[in-house]
């Protein structure tokens, strides 16, 4: 009966020293693991640090070049007013250098926006859905002149986001009727 309680408490002995030399293993894979994980997020959260810096620099860049080279759209139209070609070649040319640097310095996963905006005349629906198709209509112009279709999309902003006050001054309309281009990571 000694015997056989010895035997128990031995094995029971030995079991919790296999667990807990499990544990310590587990434990140190997992510290190991939690480690890789910190510095996988650090990484991460350098490279998003990074990535703003970078877009925010890039997108200043683009937002100045896009309203030297605004083509006009007409009031409640998607319709590109004349003289708009050399304009969307040359804006059409700065995306595609900037698709370039950003990617001779390593970055990846980014696109560009076209939006849309409106003034404030008419339905705040319509000119959600007009906004859209006037962006769409730049997105069209900008892969017509080089730049990949699948680096750059078009959304539509409606006017929600006057470039100036919104009254009934038709100079002030005018410039809200506008497109921007911007890159997102």
């Amino acid at each position: 009966m000694k015997i056989k309680l010895i035997s128990m408490l031995l094995l029971s002995a030995l079991s919790v020293s296999a667990q807990a030399g499990l544990m310590d293993d587990m434990n140190k894979a997992t510290g190991s693991n939690l480690a890789s994980q910190v510095a996988d997020q650090a990484k991460t959260k350098a490279k998003a640090a990074g990535n703003q810096q970078v877009g925010k620099q890039v997108n200043k860049k683009l937002m100045t070049e896009a309203r030297k080279n605004q083509c006009s759209f007409k009031s409640g139209s998607d319709e590109l007013a004349p003289g708009c070609g050399s304009k969307s070649k040359k804006l059409a040319g700065i995306i595609i250098e900037v698709k370039k640097t950003l990617q001779s310095q390593g970055q990846t996963g980014f696109k560009f926006t076209v939006s849309g905006h409106t003034d404030s005349s008419g339905d705040a629906a319509k000119n959600k859905e007009l906004s859209a198709r006037r962006a769409q209509v730049m997105v069209k112009e900008l892969v017509a002149q080089g730049v990949s279709a699948e680096d750059i999309e078009a959304v539509g902003m409606g006017s929600a986001q006057p470039l100036v006050k919104n009254d009934n001054t038709p100079a002030k309309k005018a410039k809200n009727r506008r497109y921007e281009v911007q890159v997102h990571f």
